[in-house]
């Protein structure tokens, strides 16, 4: 999969998504920000190692940070995809 290179005259724009599978042990290939279909609770591991999880998330919302997993436990959201 080719991705986008930064360029100063053009943004950077992420090169693919896919839907996203949580899971409680397997890492993303690629750190990835996910978008939430439904609204829920979504718990994630971020790039720097963090366990985090982001209570009543609105449909349509976009989480602020760059993750490396979506927990299988604890999430309660559905309709994810990973953007990277």
């Amino acid at each position: 999969m080719a991705k986008t290179q930064y360029s100063p005259t053009f943004p950077a724009f992420p090169g693919d998504a896919a839907a996203v599978t949580p899971s409680d042990t397997i890492n993303f290939r690629e750190p990835s920000v996910v978008f939430a279909g439904s609204g829920g609770i979504i718990r994630v591991l971020t790039v720097e190692g963090s366990d985090v999880t982001f209570n009543s998330v609105q449909p349509g919302a976009i989480l602020p940070v760059r993750v490396l997993r979506v927990f299988s436990s604890t999430t309660n959201a559905t309709n994810m995809v990973r953007v990277f």
